[in-house]
């Protein structure tokens, strides 16, 4: 007989050369109990040392052959077109990527009986009352949020069991390939340049790898249903730019305050927003970090 701690759990990260995805690649390299797949549309993966398979999600044979070749318990979709004001003009592509390819994995999931956990966002929300819980009434302002939400409700419609997480600002320490909030605003600051942050966009900033805390208990407990995975602390995108430059010991007086309104965006914005995660903490056992002890974490990665 087996014992039951050796069946290891197959895991398919989808957009794993992404900052979320790279996390979760990291994280799931040093678990024993489970055995994973990275897959992004780039030709290599950024990072080495597993097994990595090229995917176009938005193509609907390539997904199920890797779905259906590598088999997995779990499908963690971490992919996604992210660009809120592209959106706007790049609809066709916004489309496929965040509704098409999260259709095409539920196809292929639901052969395999597999499970999807789903990354959403704050943005299905119009920003007028937030902070939001899992139940509030959706009403998307951009073309981005209307596809965010459009993938919700592909899944629910689906038949295939899943979980949708929402979150919200994700930032943490560079992933390859790209920079990231932080350091942008490092990098931009220490080479004294002033930089424009909005003074009216409240969130609740999540931490990467406090997402990938959310997503790996999901899986522990095999929960399904929707959680608001954020951060401790609420507060402006001004005023998260500054206790960055003071934890950095840079001139935060370069951060210029300028209003959503100002910025004049292809794309519209929910202003009071942030999401409520006490379910998520009630029922995963969520502990986000606070942003001071993300910004330690993200300091070690930074000076490795």
């Amino acid at each position: 007989m087996f014992s039951h701690d050796i069946i290891k759990k197959r895991i398919l990260i989808v957009g794993s050369n992404g900052m979320l995805g790279q996390s979760l690649c990291r994280f799931y390299s040093r678990q024993k109990n489970s055995l994973f797949l990275a897959c992004s549309i780039e030709d290599k993966s950024f990072l080495n040392g597993f097994d990595y398979v090229q995917c176009d999600i938005t193509k609907r044979n390539e997904v199920k052959k890797v779905v259906l070749d590598f088999y997995p318990d779990y499908i963690v979709n971490a992919s996604a077109y992210t660009n809120v004001d592209k959106s706007e003009t790049d609809r066709e592509l916004a489309w496929k990527v965040n509704v098409k390819g999260v259709e095409y994995l539920a196809e292929a999931a639901r052969i395999l009986d597999a499970r999807i956990i789903h990354i959403s966002t704050d943005y299905i929300f119009d920003g007028k009352d937030g902070p939001y819980t899992e139940d509030e009434k959706p009403n998307p302002l951009g073309y981005y949020a209307r596809t965010k939400l459009a993938s919700e409700n592909a899944l629910r419609i689906s038949g295939v069991l899943h979980t949708i997480l929402r979150t919200n600002v994700l930032y943490g320490a560079d992933s390859n390939g790209k920079t990231g909030f932080v350091r942008w605003l490092i990098n931009a600051l220490r080479d004294g340049k002033d930089v424009r942050i909005v003074t009216d966009q409240v969130n609740n900033p999540t931490f990467v790898d406090d997402l990938v805390q959310a997503i790996s208990k999901v899986i522990e407990y095999n929960k399904t249903g929707v959680y608001n995975i954020g951060g401790k602390e609420f507060l402006t995108r001004f005023q998260f730019s500054e206790i960055i430059a003071d934890y950095f010991g840079l001139n935060k007086n370069m951060i210029k305050p300028i209003t959503t309104e100002e910025l004049n965006q292809p794309a519209r914005r929910p202003l009071k927003s942030g999401l409520i995660t006490l379910k998520a903490e009630t029922e995963l056992g969520y502990k986000p970090h606070s942003i001071k002890e993300t910004l330690a974490i993200i300091k070690k990665e930074l000076y490795k």
